[in-house]
């Protein structure tokens, strides 16, 4: 797969540190093995140093090169829980609630990336997507330029048999339910710059529907070409099609016979979905039954990289997106990079 080869490659180069706060996992702690020897990123594991470090020798996994913090031991705790209460006491987060919270190696890892002590961090093999989703928002904290945390997956579709070869962005396949134009907006300016990021192509993107262009009446379709209008105002330079089917945004022959002035061509590499169920159902298909490698769900809006595992995720699935999440911190997340 070469964009993932390539995105690992850059990864290597970069020397990034990723922090990982499910260190009671055995997947988390092969993988970060893994990573540690192929020099992916530099890996911290937040939990208790000996009870790691035992799990790790029953295993006959090596963590020699891999840095552990433990919450209840380390240097680092009280200035992190000071952070946490300067950051959440206007909601009513009392100095005490802070220093228990900040005993949770999730939000002590969201804490070590918001005061720069690493580049990103990645969860979700153990916590629930809403835990992870909340603590990023809460302590790594929004985009100054977005006003939506959305998700997406990168879908490698590079089998032999594959008629389309390369890299997609499929967006929102994880979070945002039944976005409103501008939200449905906001979600694909964020994934032409994952796009952008990622894939390291020009982004072309297909707002997603049932309908091409105006083929279909419906109130769902009004809201895709509003929102398509409102992301061609914000970035002019954007390639974009408003309501297209998926043959049309991805077969240059129907999108030549279907849609004559497209800016796309039918060649569309970021796929946005109407709401969350088409998203949802679009990349499994993709997935179980075109055999496409989906990574993900990956978030995007964030002032830093903190991405969410699948609670069934494999060894490779945390290498990938620990890879990716490494990438995206060399990134400069402002939305206005692709209106240049």
């Amino acid at each position: 797969m070469k964009i993932l080869d390539n995105i690992i490659q850059k990864a290597q180069r970069q020397n990034k540190t990723i922090v990982l706060s499910e260190s009671q996992d055995i997947r988390i702690l092969k993988a970060a093995s893994t990573i540690t020897k192929r020099k992916i990123a530099n890996i911290v594991l937040i939990g208790d140093e000996s009870l790691i470090l035992d799990t790790a020798k029953q295993h006959q996994i090596e963590l020699n090169d891999t840095k552990i913090v433990d919450p209840a031991t380390s240097p680092l705790t009280e200035a992190l829980v000071q952070q946490l209460f300067a950051l959440r006491q206007h909601k009513g987060l009392t100095y005490q609630q802070a220093t228990e919270q900040a005993a949770n190696p999730l939000c002590f890892a969201n804490l070590m990336v918001h005061v720069g002590l690493a580049d990103g961090t990645v969860n979700g093999a153990v916590y629930t997507t809403a835990d992870v989703v909340r603590n990023a928002i809460q302590i790594v904290g929004m985009d100054e330029n977005s006003d939506l945390v959305s998700s997406f997956f990168l879908m490698m579709l590079c089998k032999p048999f594959h008629n389309l070869q390369g890299g997609l962005i499929f967006s929102d396949c994880g979070l945002v339910v039944d976005p409103n134009a501008a939200q449905l907006a906001s979600i694909a300016i964020a994934a032409a710059n994952s796009a952008q990021c990622l894939l390291e192509v020009e982004p072309k993107v297909a707002m997603l529907s049932f309908s091409t262009n105006g083929s279909a009446k419906h109130a769902s379709v009004d809201k895709v070409i509003e929102a398509a209008k409102q992301v061609q105002q914000q970035c002019p330079n954007l390639a974009i099609d408003q309501d297209v089917q998926l043959d049309t945004a991805l077969v240059s022959e129907i999108a030549e016979r279907k849609l004559p002035t497209s800016k796309v061509k039918g060649r569309s590499n970021v796929l946005i979905f109407p709401n969350l169920e088409a998203g949802n159902i679009g990349y499994k298909l993709a997935e179980r039954l075109a055999s496409a490698v989906a990574i993900g769900p990956l978030l995007q809006g964030l002032k830093k990289p903190a991405n969410d595992l699948s609670r069934g995720c494999n060894v490779e699935d945390i290498i990938n997106v620990v890879a990716v999440t490494a990438v995206q911190s060399t990134h400069d997340h402002s939305t206005t990079d692709i209106s240049k």
